[in-house]
C-alpha cells in the first residue's frame, strides 16, 4: 500500500497539537492482553479525553467463524456498525491506542485499514507515552455521536491489506516472520495453543523487538537494519504470523512504517496447529 511512518503512527506531540487546535479526531482505546483480554475496567479508570473503548475480543473478532484460529476477523458489515457506534466519521482521522506492546492498537489499525477505512494511525508509545508527556486522562464511559463511516470490503480476508492462507504461509516464497516470543517459537512452552512449535521455515522476530524501550516503534533506520539482519531486504514478499493474528499486526504495521508491505496470516499458529496433518518445527531457526 506504499505506507510511510506518518501513515502508520502518530506521535503524542502531534496528537496533542490536533486536540489543542480543536481539529476533529476520533480516539479509540483498544486495551487487551493475553492475560486480561477485557480492558474495559482499565479504560473506565482512566483514558484519553473523549476516547471510546473498543473490545478486541468482541468488536475486532468474530468468534462465530470456525477454522480460522482464536481471533477470526470480523465481517465488514459488523465492523462498519461497530465503527459507527464508536463515532468513526468520514474525513476525520482516527487514532488507536493501548497500554501493552501496541498489540491491541495494531490489531485495530490492521482491521480498520483492511476494511478500507482511511486515515487510521497508532498512537506511538501508547497510553504510557501520553501520560509521560503530561497528557491528562478522564474516567468513565464515553458515548460519542454516531459515526457515518463506510466499509469498502465485506471480507477482510480479501480486503485492502494482503493476507495469507495456511497453505500460502506453509509455502511462502519469501520470509515468513513469527512474531511470538522466542520460547514459544522454539516450542519450549505453549501457554495457549494445543501444539508447541512453529511453521517450518519461519523466522522468529518477536513483535516486541520492533519497539524501543519507551514503547514507540523503532526508527525507520533501525527497523530496516533489524529486518536486514533477519533476511528481509524488500526483494521478496514478506509474511507475518503470531499466535492468533494479533501481535503479528504490529509486525505488519512496523514494516509498513519502514516502507515494507507484509501479508498477515490472520489465523496464525492457532489455525496452523489445529490441523494435525500440518508439519511442526521446533528449536531455534
Amino acid at each position: 500500500m506504499g505506507s510511510t511512518r506518518s501513515d502508520v503512527v502518530v506521535s503524542v506531540a502531534e496528537l496533542g497539537r490536533l486536540i489543542a487546535a480543536g481539529d476533529p479526531v476520533t480516539l479509540l482505546d483498544v486495551r487487551w492482553t493475553l492475560a486480561e483480554p477485557d480492558g474495559s475496567d482499565a479504560y473506565l479508570s482512566g483514558h484519553l479525553p473523549g476516547a471510546v473503548y473498543v473490545s478486541l475480543d468482541s468488536d475486532l473478532t468474530d468468534h462465530n467463524v470456525n477454522g480460522r484460529g482464536r481471533h477470526p476477523l470480523p465481517s465488514g458489515r459488523a465492523l462498519e456498525a461497530a465503527a459507527r457506534r464508536w463515532g468513526v466519521r468520514e474525513g476525520v482521522p482516527t487514532v488507536v491506542y493501548d497500554d501493552w506492546n501496541r498489540a491491541g492498537s495494531a490489531r485495530a489499525w490492521w482491521v480498520l485499514t483492511a476494511s478500507g477505512i482511511g486515515d487510521v494511525r497508532i498512537l506511538d508509545g501508547g497510553l504510557a507515552a501520553w501520560t509521560a508527556a503530561g497528557g491528562v486522562l478522564e474516567t468513565g464511559p464515553v458515548t460519542p455521536p454516531p459515526g457515518d463511516v463506510h466499509v469498502v470490503h465485506e471480507d477482510l480476508y480479501h480486503g485492502a491489506r494482503p493476507t495469507l492462507t495456511a497453505q500460502q504461509a506453509g509455502s511462502a516464497p519469501g520470509p515468513l516472520l513469527d512474531a511470538r516470543a522466542p520460547e514459544r517459537f522454539r516450542g519450549d512452552v505453549e501457554p495457549v495453543d494445543a501444539v508447541a512449535g512453529h511453521i517450518p521455515g519461519a523466522i522468529n522476530v518477536p513483535s516486541t523487538k520492533l519497539l524501543a524501550e519507551d514503547g514507540t516503534v523503532l526508527p525507520t533506520s533501525d527497523l530496516r537494519a533489524l529486518l536486514t539482519d533477519h533476511g528481509v531486504d524488500g526483494s521478496a514478499a514478506v509474511g507475518a504470523y503470531c499466535g492468533s493474528g494479533v501481535t503479528a499486526a504490529l509486525t505488519v504495521a512496523a514494516l509498513a512504517a519502514a516502507g515494507v508491505d507484509a501479508a498477515l496470516f490472520p489465523g496464525s499458529w492457532s489455525e496452523w496447529s489445529s490441523d494435525s496433518t500440518r508439519p511442526v518445527a521446533r528449536g531455534a531457526q
